[in-house]
C-alpha cells in the first residue's frame, strides 16, 4: 500500500472551504484536463456516509469506469471516500479540513496499490506514483486559484 501525503493551505473560512467540498460537482475542477474527469451520478449529489458516485477518467489514455462511496463524513472536519469499482486495487482518499492560521489546512490523505499482484511496484514506479502526485499538485495549483 502507497501513501501520498499533501497539505495546502487555503485562506478562508473552514466553512467556505468545506462547502466548496461537499460539492461533488466541483471536483472537475480541481482535476487536470488529460484525466477527462465526468461525473455519471445525477447532479447534485447529498454527501454522507454511504452516498456512492460514479464518474468517468481516463489514465493514460485508457478509459475508466470509477466509483467511490463516501466512508466517512464528520461535517466541516474530515471525510473519506473509497474506491468500490475502478482503475487501482485500492484506493481510500481522506480529507481533512483544520481551520488554523487565519485560513483551512487541508490535507489530503491516499491510500493507494494498482493492480498488479506481486508485480505491483512495477507500474507504481514506472507511471501510477508520479501520475497520482502530478494530479494532486494540479489540485494545489487548481485550489490557490479558485481561492485567491
Amino acid at each position: 500500500m502507497h501513501t501520498l501525503e499533501k497539505k495546502t493551505f487555503i485562506k478562508k473560512p473552514l466553512s467556505e472551504v468545506f462547502d466548496f467540498f461537499s460539492k461533488a460537482e466541483n471536483l472537475g475542477n480541481i482535476t487536470p484536463p488529460h484525466v477527462r474527469f465526468k461525473i455519471l451520478t445525477p447532479l447534485p449529489i447529498k454527501m454522507g456516509v454511504g452516498t456512492l458516485i460514479d464518474y468517468q477518467i481516463s489514465l493514460f489514455r485508457i478509459s475508466f469506469k470509477w466509483q467511490t462511496k463516501i466512508t466517512k463524513w464528520e461535517m466541516p472536519n474530515r471525510f473519506e471516500d473509497t474506491q468500490i469499482k475502478g482503475p487501482y486495487k485500492t484506493w481510500i482518499h481522506t480529507h481533512i479540513f483544520e481551520e488554523k492560521d487565519g485560513g483551512v489546512w487541508m490535507t489530503d490523505i491516499v491510500k493507494y496499490e494498482s493492480p498488479g499482484g506481486f508485480l505491483e511496484f512495477i507500474p507504481h514506479n514506472l507511471f501510477v506514483k508520479r501520475n497520482v502526485e502530478q494530479i494532486f499538485s494540479y489540485r494545489e495549483e487548481a485550489l490557490k486559484e479558485i481561492f485567491k
